[in-house]
């Protein structure tokens, strides 16, 4: 100590200020600083405020060089920096190094960090015995625990945080207060002295039990086969043991949910591959610091129900990713059901009185605590495509989590579309995304789409310069946009949703150049006025020429053909053969309608009534697995497109043609323009009946169904012959269409970008609206 006091004598001191922005708050970054810093002797300060973490550092200009040099290097895991900049400044004196409070003034664009999993350390902690967290369900520290779900304001302190209501013991405070400790301001911070607690309650309310014998309890009431409402991280979940057929089919009597998949709750990645095949890149996402659900391949005799993912050939897995998680599944020794704590098309609950009100009816138990949830946050959903992890449903471990785009954006509020819904705050370069809200069928789930954007406003503090929507009239996001904008005085951006899908490719790649996006969903609502669904755009967030799209049909019902794929078929089929479509009572999807009902299915067709044009993909797939036998009526949104895909035989060869040429136009042709190309669908549904009759196998079908599409995509971008190409919306969520198409169009020579940050579903579009109004706004929009 005497020789490096002498050092800073003799040595002439410098000092330099560093602003670091990114996730730099929760994730032990001023520690990991005080530790870099008195190690190498310097004075000086850290401290975070509303924009990242500030550092003043004095000591010889060497040593300081080498400090900048190694925040980057050995930051902490969980840490990402998004900007470091650093300021030599004149000497002040410091006499040592110190960790600052929080400074609360400034624009807030500090990174809220998601929900960490249980760190190793922590999971130790619980299983040892002896150690005074042993078996204690709220254990966290720096490196793990939540965040999102319990912050209230920015800076990211414990006083801003759901858990101010806990007193630290002396213990705990001990821990909060030294830097060298791994619990250094770990906001969540307790212990069974001083933390929130369990209790098991009764569907009417009463206390069954308190701590540990609650959570044993619970664990008996699954082992008797009772379902259970536990109160997680996030919000509630429904759990059943996911071996007793009888139990999940009770489950899905009660919430209700017919047939769509539950996910799976493993103890570990050992009893995970009991389940799944799970090779070594999907082990880490399940075990990484996010735990998300993983769609994986579903081993023969795994110890599953068949009723938890009926008809399919994944399951959706995911391991333990807390303390009380892993403490229920270890007393089990069985995976349990996991789903969302809600009725079917409602938000999750969070708060176990309302849980009461609204599970009632579905659990037998509840397992509740009394750490408040601030907000929601359901369980994020991915699989591996194209040897890296994706999102198709993006919320815990990774909202609020920013894209950071290309340049910066001025404050845009994006609100969505309609179903899978959530919304994005652009601040600068960074575009904050919502966790998944879901589908706005109900006044419980709007309730929660205007929380999540006032919670977004409060936290941020933002005023948006424009509110982006999107352009069908009828959603309800975008009828609030619109009275908003009206109340706020503030600018509307209307986004056509396949464009939006085009856009939130390219900006989460931060390519700022053009794609030939090739964006097929259900419906999207067309500038022309007709449905869109089966899109091929040229263009960028400026604007975009529909270069190609699907043969337009006329679909009888028009939404109602989404609950009865049957509909679809019978609108391929009068494509092709007109009123003689309705005697084809060969194919089991047309003699499932009555005579009087084809009579009337008929009548709408021929005069266009209640039969809207549409060229969506989404029927197309639906009424292709109709045909074949496959769901003529479904219980979930895309079940019979699902179907289809895993009834593909893929060791089979060969494709069905696809016409692809100038056609009939799905809306009117732009002025002066060509007219778009059209993908004839109708010689590959010709030669899929002829299959049917010849008595081809099924699985031959399906696969050559899609290996006709695939080529189609291709020859559309031979004729397009723009170099990159953007996989998105719904139907990209079929791994035969998507992994084909990709393979197929990279050997041809072009640039493929696929989702990964987000959803190609609708839960993706609010970052493609943000980017279409950025560039509205700078005027750059044609």
């Amino acid at each position: 100590m005497a020789e490096r006091d002498a050092e800073r004598t003799a040595t002439p001191r410098e000092r330099l200020g560093v602003e670091i922005q990114g996730l730099v708050q929760g994730v032990g970054f001023r520690p990991f600083v005080y530790r870099l810093a008195t190690d190498l002797g310097l004075a000086g300060w850290v401290l975070n405020d509303t924009r990242g973490v500030f550092i003043e550092a004095e000591g010889p200009r060497a040593t300081l060089e080498s400090f900048l040099a190694r925040l980057p290097r050995e930051k902490p895991a969980l840490a990402r920096l998004d900007a470091l900049r650093s300021a030599w400044l004149p000497p002040a004196g410091f006499d040592r190094f110190e960790i600052r409070h929080s400074d609360a003034r400034g624009e807030k664009t500090a990174l809220v960090l998601p929900e960490v999993a249980t760190c190793g350390e922590c999971l130790a902690d619980v299983r040892e015995a002896g150690n005074r967290r042993h078996r204690y369900p709220f254990t966290n520290c720096t490196n793990c625990g939540p965040r999102f779900s319990i912050i209230q304001a920015l800076p990211y302190d414990r006083p801003n945080t759901t858990m101010s209501r806990f007193a630290l013991c002396a213990a705990c405070r001990a821990e909060y207060e030294n830097p060298l400790d791994r619990r250094f301001h770990a906001q969540p911070n307790a212990c069974p002295a001083c933390g929130p607690q369990l209790e098991l309650w009764a569907p009417d309310g009463a206390v069954l039990a308190s701590g540990d014998e609650a959570l044993r309890a619970t664990a008996a009431a699954l082992r008797d086969g009772r379902i259970a409402a536990v109160k997680g991280i996030g919000g509630f979940h429904l759990m059943v043991d996911a071996r007793d057929a009888a139990a999940v089919a009770r489950l899905r009597e009660r919430k209700p949910r017919l047939e769509k998949p539950f996910a799976v709750l493993a103890s570990d990645v050992a009893q995970a591959r009991a389940l799944c095949a799970v090779d070594e890149a999907a082990a880490a996402t399940l075990s990484g610091p996010e735990a998300p659900i993983v769609l994986l391949p579903r081993r023969a005799g795994a110890p599953v129900a068949d009723n938890v993912a009926p008809g399919l050939a994944t399951l959706g897995v995911m391991i333990a990713s807390n303390p009380l998680h892993h403490l229920l599944t270890a007393e089990l020794g069985f995976p349990v059901v996991a789903t969302s704590g809600n009725l079917t098309d409602e938000p999750i609950a969070t708060d176990e009185r309302e849980a009461l009100a609204r599970l009632g009816h579905i659990a037998d138990v509840f397992l509740v605590h009394d750490r408040p949830i601030e907000r929601h946050v359901d369980d994020s959903v991915g699989w591996q495509v194209g040897g890296e992890f994706a999102l198709l449903r993006r919320a815990r471990g990774f909202a609020p989590l920013p894209v950071r785009v290309a340049r910066e954006f001025p404050c845009v509020l994006a609100v969505g579309g309609h179903i899978k819904s959530a919304v994005a705050l652009s601040v600068g370069q960074r575009v904050f995304l919502s966790q998944h809200i879901g589908d706005l069928e109900t006044p419980e789930a709007m309730a929660a789409f205007e929380r999540v954007i006032a919670d977004f406003l409060r936290l941020y503090e933002a005023i948006p310069a424009a509110i982006a929507h999107d352009l069908h009239p009828d959603y309800v996001s975008t009828q609030w946009a619109r009275r908003t904008a009206e109340e706020r005085d503030v600018q509307l951006v209307p986004v056509q949703h396949h464009h939006a899908h085009l856009a939130a490719c390219l900006a989460e790649h931060g390519e700022p150049g053009r794609a030939l996006g090739v964006i097929w969903d259900g419906t999207g609502y067309g500038p022309d006025g007709t449905v869109w669904g089966g899109e091929f755009l040229l263009g960028d967030a400026s604007g975009f020429t529909r270069v190609a799209h699907l043969r337009p049909l006329r679909i009888p019902g028009g939404e109602a053909a989404i609950h009865e794929p049957r509909r679809s078929a019978l609108a391929l089929l009068w494509e092709i053969y007109g009123e003689a479509a309705l005697a084809r009572e060969d194919l089991p999807a047309i003699a499932s309608f009555s005579p009087a009902e084809r009579r009337v299915l008929g009548h709408m067709l021929s005069r266009g009534i209640n039969a809207p044009v549409t060229t969506s993909a989404g029927r197309l797939f639906d009424g292709l697995a109709a045909l074949v036998g496959l769901h003529p009526r479904v219980t979930y949104e895309a079940q019979a497109a699902i179907a289809l895909e895993f009834a593909a035989d893929a060791g089979r060869r060969g494709a069905y043609p696809v016409g692809v040429g100038r056609g009939p136009a799905a809306g009117a042709t732009p002025a002066g323009g060509a007219a778009p190309l059209t993908v004839d669908w109708r010689p590959l549904v010709e030669a899929g009946l002829a299959d049917l009759a010849r008595g081809a196998d099924r699985g031959v079908i399906a696969a050559r169904i899609h290996a006709g599409l695939v080529e189609a995509i291709a020859a559309v971008a031979r004729e397009v012959g723009e170099p990159r190409v953007v996989l998105s919306g719904g139907c990209m969520q079929n791994r035969l269409l998507l992994e084909g198409a990709a393979a197929r169009l990279r050997a041809a020579g072009h640039e493929v970008l696929l989702h990964r940050q987000v959803p190609p579903n609708d839960g993706g579009i609010a970052l493609g609206q943000a980017a279409v109004a950025a560039a509205t706004l700078a005027g750059e929009r044609g």
